[in-house]
């Protein structure tokens, strides 16, 4: 009988462990967030008050827009790329066009 329990304490434990990875890796993300917005806000307006060029210019642009892109792929690896085509969106889309087919507005 104490084995099915030092089991159950296994599992439970390693599933702490793992929620807890999860959460460190969601804060984490959340605080490049929070950096990339303070870091870039002043940069761009660093660049544009003293060059007298446009927000809009590539000069002003090009270090939000690269680590933009690096912060994406960082978003993709802690949320998983299911976060915009997950299961529950297809099931939604699968009956959406299920219903419709049923209905003739297809």
């Amino acid at each position: 009988m104490e084995n099915l329990s030092e089991k159950s304490d296994y599992r439970k434990e390693d599933a702490y462990l793992r929620a807890k990875k999860k959460v460190e890796s969601i804060k984490g993300f959340y605080w490049h967030l929070a950096v990339y917005i303070v870091v870039n806000v002043v940069i761009v307006s660093i660049i544009v008050s003293s060059a007298n060029v446009s927000v809009f210019s590539v000069a002003a642009l090009s270090t939000p827009l690269f680590w933009g892109i690096g912060l994406v792929f960082h978003f993709l690896g802690v949320f998983g790329a299911d976060v915009f085509f997950g299961s529950n969106w297809e099931k939604r889309k699968i009956k959406e066009f299920m219903d419709k087919d049923l209905n003739n507005d297809f």
